[in-house]
């Protein structure tokens, strides 16, 4: 047993290890690489036994760490700002659709209770699926991709009601059926344990046991994640602190497991309670492999649990059935984001990226053929459709990127086109670097325009009498429009290293009166920007880095005078050699084939710590 479990595991990280790679360098994403993997595998699992579906309802605990760790980067203030998108954008998506189906259902010849068990497993999407996707290309702070992350938080709520709804939708002549096969069993049945904590109780009982777990979770979260670890702490054990942080949300998940609630929703609400602890990077960091692991796990179950006989003997309906998902689920979502103002490649990434249907749609499925709801050998059916519409995900959203996306980027209309008064300082990206500099300046009396993606962080600049632009930065219409022209200032802070050179490389070249401010994402990337014209560069960790060192230094001894000097010598020797090797550096050569600068590289090396260290020394001895 041993053996074959060793092997089972050896087989799906082998998998992933070989097809995630080659899907990575197509450009097709991760997802679809351990899709494809669980494709290729799927028959020596079966040939070796494998329960796939088991190992598939083990590894969704990736889905319930993805979603903890989503809620560790969220705080109660945001999640209130988008209630209006979790609860009416998000129920209406669910309602809206499942009602579709179901009259669709019906219309084939269906009873309303089968059409409406089959509506509500349809109208979810894939939560692990989608939010795995958005966060590997950035768009999850676009407005496209928060309308997304609400209607799939609100999906997830909406599991707890479908879960209670669907056995009173039996149909009798399916629960006599089942009595009849069970009764030749019962005395062999196996016995287990019944571990709910709701079981047996009315409905205003079973409501309170919610509510205590619900501020269990939040108790736990608030006033005892802090304590735990800093006790942890003292072991000084680095698996210590990765076991505690698993327990964490193992307890959680199965506390609200035991109350009939989704674990995923719980451990998100325990996320988002734990976002403002000390320890909130320690267990972002911990758990965060363990995620990955779970997740590629999972989605290779979902490549491996299509049954090829099964679809091969129906292949024209079920191939039909997918993609009529897959547009009657998009023609929704364009519809119902055109009404909450998404706007051009929002809508669209908010319309392909949740038309599939969702790994909640395995469990639904069990659970009705479970309570005789769904007929088996259409719950096969759908099982393939959920399937393969989860498989065509990937392939959705590198329709977005290659076709959609760059059209939207051209066409997209500027509301900021009507500022009459541009700013003589410009910030492009309004994140955690570009938001500090704006408000520093405007602190100072000094009008800025703000040039970024999200459209509700925007508004809310607005508010404040603040001009800004939407949009993508690097466009040169945008810049246009906000002014650059007549400007003294661009501060470049948007994100991705590549966009940042050249939108410096073009101001620099095109606005030669501009004083560009540009964030370094590393040092190599401060060669670029000097090389493109820039002569400004800031390294985005560099001066926290050199505060770090500082505080090094006291803690071995020296005074906070000493540390100081001993710093700022150190900053003056990097930045003069800094200096020296960008004169060398070419941006079109990796530094590794530049053979000039590689040289100097080498010449310097030696010299340079030594003349460092003398730097040092002479500060200490004159600080002491």
């Amino acid at each position: 047993m041993t053996a074959e479990f060793m092997l089972i595991a050896f087989t799906l990280f082998l998998a992933g290890v070989l097809a995630v790679p080659i899907a990575s360098w197509l450009g097709l994403g991760s997802v679809l690489g351990y899709l494809t993997a669980g494709i290729l595998i799927s028959p020596f699992l079966h040939w070796v036994g494998t329960d796939v579906v088991a190992l598939q309802h083990f590894s969704e605990f990736g889905v319930v760490m993805m979603l903890f760790i989503v809620g560790l980067e969220m705080n109660p203030k945001s999640l209130w700002a988008m209630r209006s998108r979790i609860f009416l954008l998000g129920g209406l998506q669910v309602v809206v659709t499942t009602l579709i189906v179901m009259a669709i259902a019906m219309a084939f010849g269906q009873p309303w209770s089968i059409g409406l068990a089959i509506g509500l497993v349809l109208a979810l999407s894939s939560t692990a699926i989608v939010n795995q996707t958005l966060r590997e290309k950035g768009l999850l702070r676009s407005d496209g991709g928060q309308a997304s992350f609400s209607v799939l938080l609100m999906q997830d709520i909406a599991v707890i009601p479908m879960l209670a709804l669907i056995p009173l939708l039996a149909l009798p002549e399916l629960t006599e059926a089942m009595s009849h096969g069970a009764t030749g069993e019962g005395a062999h049945g196996e016995g287990g344990l019944n571990l709910s904590l709701v079981d047996g109780l009315n409905g205003w009982q079973t409501g309170l046991v919610t509510l205590a777990a619900i501020a269990a979770v939040v108790f736990i979260g608030t006033y005892l994640t802090t304590p735990v670890f800093r006790f942890v702490a003292r072991a000084r054990l680095r698996e210590l602190f990765v076991t505690t942080a698993l327990m964490m949300v193992l307890g959680i998940a199965l506390l609200m497991t035991l109350v009939g609630l989704s674990p995923a929703l719980g451990t998100f609400l325990a996320g988002v309670v734990m976002g403002g602890s000390e320890y909130r990077h320690e267990l972002e960091s911990d758990i965060d492999p363990l995620k990955g692991i779970f997740l590629g796990v999972f989605f290779i179950t979902v490549g491996a649990s299509i049954d090829f006989g099964l679809l091969g003997q129906n292949i024209v309906l079920v191939l039909g059935l997918t993609f009529g998902l897959i547009a009657l689920k998009c023609v929704i979502l364009l519809a119902l984001g055109r009404a909450f103002r998404l706007q051009g490649g929002d809508k669209w990434l908010f319309g392909l990226g949740l038309a599939q249907a969702g790994e909640f749609g395995f469990v639904l499925l069990s659970f009705t053929v479970a309570n005789a709801v769904i007929p088996k050998d259409i719950a096969g059916i759908l099982l393939l459709v959920v399937a393969l519409s989860m498989l065509l995900t990937p392939a959705l959203f590198i329709l977005y990127d290659r076709v959609i996306a760059p059209r939207y980027s051209n066409k997209e209309e500027r509301e900021a086109d009507m500022i009459e008064e541009p700013a003589p300082i410009i910030v492009a990206g309004h994140g955690r670097f570009g938001g500090i500099v704006n408000r520093g300046l405007r602190a100072a009396g000094h009008d800025t325009t703000v040039l970024d993606y999200s459209s509700e962080q925007l508004a809310l600049l607005r508010r404040f009498k603040i001009s800004v632009h939407f949009g993508d930065a690097t466009r040169p219409d945008l810049l246009q429009a906000a002014g650059i022209g007549e400007a003294k200032i661009l501060v470049v802070a948007i994100d991705g290293k590549d966009a940042i050179t050249e939108l410096t490389r073009y101001v620099c070249a095109h606005f030669p009166h501009v004083h560009v401010i540009a964030r370094a994402v590393d040092r190599n990337h401060v060669y670029d920007l000097w090389s493109v014209g820039c002569r400004d560069v800031i390294r985005e960790t560099y001066d926290s880095s050199l505060r770090a060192t500082r505080s090094a230094f006291e803690a071995l001894g020296h005074s906070r005078a000493t540390a100081e000097r001993m710093v700022a010598e150190f900053d003056t020797s990097d930045r003069e050699v800094m200096l020296d090797l960008a004169e060398l550096h070419d941006i079109n050569i990796p530094a590794v084939e530049n053979d000039a600068y590689m040289q100097r590289v080498s010449e310097m090396m030696e010299v340079w710590q030594e003349q460092l260290a003398g730097r040092v020394s002479n500060a200490t001895k004159i600080a002491d």
